[in-house]
């Protein structure tokens, strides 16, 4: 009998010193991975920014669907302007504008239009992956596009691309991800990942910036 409760005690402790040393272990295996993948999906967001802002720059406003903002990127073109000459420093005194220069002919523009693609991530970029999300299988984030008003009553155009915690983080150690979200929202912080804003003009900022 002293012989099976020796051995039960010690399949005891050799079971909680697996969990003792297995605990920390877990939680850097929990961070590496995490890390992984918000460095994946971060990038993703600050091209979505990218792509709306020249989107904004044609249209005058943002898009809140993933196949405008795409369909834009791939077949649209943009204004590459084309500037020779200059104005020297005597011509700048003596009166002369950059206006006035154009109309002599002392400063030549030209505007030429290359693809969006091209001028925005360049020919090889996978531009229908963009609002795909990082290790969620094809899940897509969360877009939308508003006007919101300052305390000037000023109308302002914003948008805003999302994912939260438990989506792509799906698969790690729960308890991790509700302790995450937990104090996310604890701090009235979105409980994810973002990039602007759709309830004020935050300067399309990203939320892990």
């Amino acid at each position: 009998m002293k012989r099976v409760l020796s051995l039960l005690l010690w399949a005891v402790i050799i079971v909680l010193a697996y969990f003792v040393v297995d605990s920390p272990l877990e939680q850097v295996r929990f961070e590496n991975e995490r890390e992984k993948r918000e460095e994946a999906i971060i990038q993703n967001l600050i091209d979505i920014r990218t792509a709306q802002v020249k989107y904004k720059e044609k249209y005058g406003e943002y898009t809140a669907g993933f196949d405008t903002l795409i369909a834009f990127v791939k077949t649209d073109s943009l204004p590459n302007v084309m500037k020779e000459g200059y104005l020297t420093d005597s011509m700048v005194e003596a009166g002369m504008t950059e206006e006035k220069a154009i109309k002599l002919g002392i400063i030549i523009r030209d505007t030429t239009y290359v693809p969006a693609l091209t001028e925005i991530f360049g020919e090889n970029y996978p531009i229908d992956e963009l609002g795909i999300i990082p290790f969620t299988d094809g899940k897509q984030f969360e877009l939308g596009a508003t006007t919101v008003r300052t305390g000037s009553n000023v109308p302002i155009k914003v948008f805003e691309a999302k994912v939260p915690y438990q989506v792509y983080m799906s698969g790690l150690n729960k308890q991790e991800i509700d302790n995450m979200r937990a104090k996310a929202i604890k701090f009235e912080k979105y409980p994810g990942l973002k990039v602007g804003s759709l309830s004020e003009a935050n300067n399309n900022a990203g939320n892990w910036e």
